[in-house]
């Protein structure tokens, strides 16, 4: 059975980002939902409008194998002042299911206490106004530290979304979704 993936869209979100990880594990076969906290089209950080498959209220008690949050401001704080995204980590962490967040969104997991003793990499100056003291910061593209995976930003994304295929499925999955996007004429 093909992994479920939940990827919350907010107001403010960075498009690279979330059509990245939508785009590349729908080409790994991965179920991917995407989820808008309102009933409103989601408008992106760069103004490209996307309409979600579904609202988060819809499947707030649905079963999802990982939760990937896209960055971008202000997306991510639309992110983290939501009960329900919080709601939604805390059950896969009880779940023993990995967590996922680039660019500005791995402030989502700090304020749960879930980056507390882990390494971690994010968007500079993300977290500046934030307490980052119990956190291992570090500038890799992608950040794997137990269940909780994290990536830098939009220039990360591709990365970021291989490396959550290759967790969730395998890395000859990984193989077949990445070789034919290098692939010159």
């Amino acid at each position: 059975m093909k992994p479920i993936v939940l990827i919350p869209l907010a107001q403010g979100c960075e498009e690279l980002e979330a059509v990245t990880l939508i785009d590349l594990f729908r080409r790994a076969g991965i179920r991917v939902v995407t989820a808008s906290l309102s009933d409103e089209p989601v408008k992106c950080s760069r103004e490209t409008v996307i309409l979600a498959d579904t609202t988060l209220d819809k499947v707030l008690n649905d079963a999802f194998d990982l939760i990937v949050l896209p960055g971008g401001l202000p997306g991510a704080d639309n992110l983290n002042n939501d009960p329900r995204i919080h709601q939604i980590i805390n059950r896969l962490v009880a779940e023993n299911k990995p967590i996922a967040a680039i660019c500005a969104a791995p402030k989502v997991l700090l304020e749960n206490g879930l980056l507390d003793g882990k390494q971690a990499t994010v968007y500079p100056g993300a977290l500046n106004a934030l307490d980052t003291s119990k956190i291992r910061l570090n500038d890799k593209p992608v950040q794997i530290d137990g269940n909780v995976i994290t990536s830098k930003g939009p220039g990360t994304a591709m990365d970021f979304a291989l490396t959550l295929i290759e967790i969730l499925l395998d890395s000859e999955a990984r193989k077949q979704v990445e070789e034919p996007l290098f692939r010159s004429a």
